[in-house]
């Protein structure tokens, strides 16, 4: 096998000087919660870092919430918090799922950090001081009722090329067309509903097209897998641009020196968060010297696990200020590949877009470990997460071979030996078989071909359980005299199932150590798999693992899908439906995607009468109604209809009143309740709002043609 990345070549650890291994994830942004998207990444890390540390290396793995920018500041006064309140409470909640998967990071911390603004600084200044940081007017989009200047993802409007409407400022989702927000139909800014205006402002660039040369070759060093390297040579041979470093007050993040109201942007310090988290763990242990790691002429390793989408920031940008500050730069970076859920994008509609809190409500976190690392390989190629193998691979394998294993073989021990083990083995051309295959498996994982370290050792696990039926030991344990071979049989058996949690140790850490429990053994290194247990004592046995349930994993999507539908109702109130009161950032001019007249008739509009309105507390748009449809209509004829038109009505105005309604809409779960319908509205926005009504002669449940 020849690998995609450069790497130290294996020898026994016995026999060599520990490496010296400094590891990092990318950093989680700390706006949101942990998805299943997310968990690849640290859970592909974390079985490299925990078998390096198991092969007796010393390896160090860092991370960090990325903390800063205009999302955060945006969701944080969306919430009426600080900044700071928001990312200490996320923080909080990313370290607690991490902990739940057994992501064993020395060190997890924050960019929000005075060790990062320190290091930020000083790269900054090293950068300036040398010439390599440019200053220049540009024009950017502004929103002026919000003070603030817009990044692309801020702004809406109709895609210039295929006219599709509700796209964002730097390309269209539905055709594929990229440009800028000037040329966007209709632009409108998604914070205020305001339109756009044209601001200048002064701007800091780093002049990354002088590090092209040295880019070329660090690319091509043997640093990246060669699918990556592909892609960034034709970034390079294209023509790289200077990199826009700043961004302007209001901002949430670290000044920059010397300037007034400038920031750095938020990509420029996220990285530094790997150095800031690793000196803030220095600083606590003295085994650890940070200039061991970082200066230009260390000697250590350096890896950074990343996804593939942000390669570009991590194998130009990043290198290439490192380089210009007078640091080291990267051993490896190791791209992987995004999180399909049934071989499609992850979907909130859907319920796949999991988190990983909801996951863990139901379903074991090995469970998860296992798969993803049954599936993983040393590309950048999607990974699918297929509910329906999830749960056949895990009960096969898993409970079904390598549990299997020691369930059988422990009942006899324990019941008929007093927990002893053979004082010798019986099959000693087996036993070695299984610890020569330590070296193959061995240099799998060092390559981050995991999937085929774990084909491996389920084909060792399949060969112990041959032994096991060949042998039949609860047949021999009915024939008299047979005692000595059902102990031997059963004690090659655990001894085998002990090689396998060795292999299995970086993958289902928290189920080896029930194994080690159980054989009443120290915890497991790489070299121990050389070692027999003879006249050994075990424990009693104990169930290690359950078999994976469909009603859970039904559980799990239904209960993801109704977070989606939660979190859809809390925006609610800033993102109204067309038909409760029209969006007030919408203007007459601004066409929707046509329809057909069969979807048209799908629509069931009725009268209905308003016979009580009141305010939603909490909300600061809504006015909760009920309707009725008259009697005819049926049983179901009260509705219950939340409508974004308090800006225009008071509640008790309303009552009383006739008004049209969508009554086969279905129900939508919202935060305040249940909402069974829609009522129609039309005007600008604001005060600006008319609640449709019929003409004289009507009465509730008349169907409107």
């Amino acid at each position: 096998m020849t690998p995609d990345v450069a790497l130290p070549e294996m020898t026994k650890t016995s026999d060599k000087t520990p490496r010296k291994i400094l590891v990092t994830s990318a950093l989680p942004y700390a706006n949101g919660p942990i998805h299943l998207g997310h968990m690849l990444e640290y859970i592909q890390t974390d079985i490299w870092v925990r078998f390096q540390k198991q092969r007796g290396e010393i390896c160090t793995y860092v991370c960090a919430d990325d903390a800063h920018g205009t999302a955060i500041m945006l969701k944080a006064e969306q919430q009426h918090i600080t900044p700071e309140a928001l990312i200490e409470r996320v923080h909080k909640e990313h370290l607690s799922d991490f902990e739940s998967f057994s992501i064993d990071f020395d060190n997890y911390y924050s960019t929000h950090s005075e060790e990062n603004k320190q290091l930020s600084q000083q790269i900054y200044i090293a950068c300036r001081d040398q010439g390599f940081i440019a200053e220049r007017e540009i024009t950017q989009a502004f929103d002026a009722e919000k003070n603030l200047f817009l990044a692309d993802r801020f702004i809406k409007g109709g895609c210039p090329r295929c006219k599709t409407p509700d796209q964002y400022g730097d390309n269209c989702e539905a055709c594929g067309a990229t440009y800028s927000p000037a040329e966007l139909i209709n632009p409108k800014s998604t914070l205020s509903g305001s339109k756009p205006i044209e601001r200048q402002s002064t701007h800091y660039f780093f002049k990354l097209p002088e590090f092209t040369e040295m880019l070329k070759t660090w690319t091509r060093s043997g640093t990246l897998q060669e699918q990556v390297a592909n892609k960034l040579a034709e970034w390079l041979d294209a023509g790289l641009q200077e990199w826009d470093i700043s961004r302007d007050a209001p901002y949430f993040g670290f000044e920059i020196p010397g300037v007034e109201g400038k920031f750095f942007y938020v990509w420029l310090d996220a990285p530094v968060g790997y150095m800031a988290s690793f000196k803030n763990l220095c600083d606590q242990r003295s085994d650890l010297a940070f200039d061991d790691y970082w200066a230009k002429d260390a000697t250590t390793e350096l890896y950074h696990f990343i996804g593939k989408d942000i390669i570009n920031f991590h194998a130009l940008f990043w290198p290439a200020m490192l380089s210009c500050a007078g640091f080291r730069t990267p051993t490896a970076i190791r791209a992987h590949g995004f999180v399909t859920v049934n071989g499609k994008k992850m979907s909130k509609s859907r319920g796949t877009f999991i988190r990983a809190g909801t996951y863990l409500n139901y379903l074991n976190p090995e469970y998860l470990r296992y798969y993803f690392a049954a599936k993983l390989n040393s590309t950048t190629e999607d990974l699918d997460f297929n509910l329906d193998d999830f749960l056949t691979r895990v009960n096969a394998d898993l409970v079904g071979k390598v549990v299997n294993i020691a369930s059988r073989c422990a009942g006899f021990i324990n019941k008929r030996f007093s927990d002893q083990l053979s004082g010798q083995c019986s099959n000693i051309e087996l036993f070695d078989e299984f610890v020569s295959a330590g070296v193959q498996i061995a240099q799998y994982y060092e390559n981050l071909e995991i999937g085929k370290a774990i084909r491996e050792i389920m084909a060792l696990a399949d060969k112990a359980n041959q032994y096991i039926d060949e042998h039949k030991p609860w047949v021999l344990a009915k024939e008299p005299g047979k005692e000595f071979e059902v102990q031997s049989v059963c004690s090659v058996g655990l001894n085998l199932f002990r090689i396998l949690m060795v292999y299995l140790k970086p993958v289902i850490p928290s189920t080896v150590t029930h194994a080690e429990h159980f054989l009443n053994i120290p915890p497991l290194t790489w070299d121990a798999r050389k070692q027999l247990l003879l006249d050994h004592r075990i424990n009693k046995f104990q169930p290690l693992m359950s078999r994976v349930e469909q009603d859970k994993i039904d559980a799990m999507i239904t209960a993801t899908a109704a977070e989606a539908a939660m979190e859809a109702s809390k925006s609610s109130e800033d993102q109204i439906d067309i038909g409760s009161s029209l969006e007030s950032n919408k203007t007459t001019d601004e066409k929707s995607p046509q329809i057909n007249f069969d979807d048209f008739a799908k629509v069931d509009l009725r009268v209905a009468r308003i016979i009580k309105a009141r305010e939603v507390k909490g909300a600061d748009k809504l006015l909760q109604l009920t309707l009725d449809l008259g009697s005819e209509y049926g049983e179901d004829h009260l509705r219950n209809v939340f409508a974004g038109i308090k800006s225009a009505y008071q509640p008790e105005e309303l009552e009383g009143r006739l008004t049209v309604m969508i009554a086969n809409l279905a129900p939508r779960k919202m935060r305040f309740g249940i909402s069974e319908g829609m009522v129609l509205a039309a005007g600008p926005g604001g005060s600006d709002i008319c609640l449709l009504a019929p003409d004289e002669g009507a009465r509730p449940g008349m169907r409107i043609k």
